[in-house]
């Protein structure tokens, strides 16, 4: 397979540092066109942010945010823009209460729901004949469950997962302790605390959270159906699904990434062969920064969509 190298600026080979500073190369969002639908459950509306190609027979990339993430994401402009650049369609599609947009369901949005994901593919399958589909971090991890759980009734003609913690109970033990923890916890709660508290589920235990693992504990696992964090770990993670993905699929991950630990990175005889990895050494956390000087965020839809044309 023929991608791009990845070169990254020497002051930035630590993962937690390149993860923050990808967002200081941010560049503004393409011209999004939204759409409000309906999602699995039908009990609220998520937003599709688009990107339209002049050519109605392009293919379509659709893209999975990371934990709340949305189209203005920094991984979600540059890959939308390189998309536009292309000529291709793109769309960012959004979990339940992201993108600005109030979640009205019993349910919010989890690491292993992939239904949601095969829903919104379908929804898109019936307006766009090609879709490639790339998932990135909490987005990722779901649709390469997806894919695992589909076999070669997927949709997409080929994926491209980046960044994303296949291993949940590893990601989990490394979010909830050490430098992680502190650089990443109150940014995520912050976001998260006020939605959650808004469904009135478990108000009280959600008052006494202080570790993502506390988030899981007293809202995301019981609210979907699992007896606790562990449980939903488990039961959510992609890694087990890998051997069983049948179209072909990109496996990115960063070997200094600070949300997952090396050692729970698969290895060849843990994917089916339509899954190709690519684990270079560094790259942070959905960063990627290459190039010199200040660098570039480039490189990863380079890398993407190199790999879907190479699989048309």
């Amino acid at each position: 397979m023929n991608l791009p190298p990845l070169h990254t600026p020497r002051w930035l080979r630590n993962g937690n540092i390149e993860t923050l500073y990808a967002k200081t190369l941010q560049q503004p969002p393409p011209a999004y066109r939204r759409e409000l639908l309906p999602d699995s459950t039908g009990q609220t509306l998520t937003a599709y942010d688009f990107i339209d190609s002049p050519n109605p027979d392009a293919p379509l990339v659709v893209l999975f945010h990371g934990l709340e993430g949305s189209s203005r994401s920094h991984y979600a402009v540059a890959l939308m823009q390189a998309v536009q650049a292309k000529g291709w369609h793109g769309v960012v599609a959004h979990f339940r209460s992201c993108g600005g947009v109030p979640n009205t369901a019993p349910v919010f949005y989890h690491s292993g729901d992939s239904p949601e994901i095969g829903f919104m593919l379908a929804t898109l399958a019936e307006r766009y004949p090609k879709i490639y589909a790339a998932g990135v971090s909490l987005g990722g991890n779901a649709l390469a469950k997806y894919l695992g759980e589909q076999g070669r009734l997927a949709i997409p003609q080929a994926a491209a997962v980046v960044s994303a913690p296949v291993d949940l109970t590893a990601a989990g033990s490394r979010f909830d302790h050490g430098l992680t923890r502190l650089l990443y916890t109150r940014y995520f709660l912050d976001s998260l605390l006020p939605k959650a508290r808004a469904t009135g589920f478990h108000t009280d235990l959600l008052n006494r959270c202080k570790t993502l693992g506390d988030f899981d504990d007293a809202f995301t696992a019981p609210l979907h159906g699992f007896a606790d964090r562990h449980d939903y770990y488990r039961r959510a993670s992609s890694k087990p699904l890998l051997p069983h993905i049948a179209v072909p699929t990109l496996l990115l991950n960063a070997v200094n990434d600070p949300f997952l630990p090396p050692s729970a990175l698969p290895d060849a005889a843990q994917v089916s062969p339509q899954v190709t990895l690519l684990q270079p050494a560094c790259g942070g956390h959905c960063a990627f920064v290459s190039g010199s000087g200040r660098g570039s965020l480039d490189w990863m839809p380079q890398t993407v969509l190199s790999y879907f044309e190479q699989n048309a």
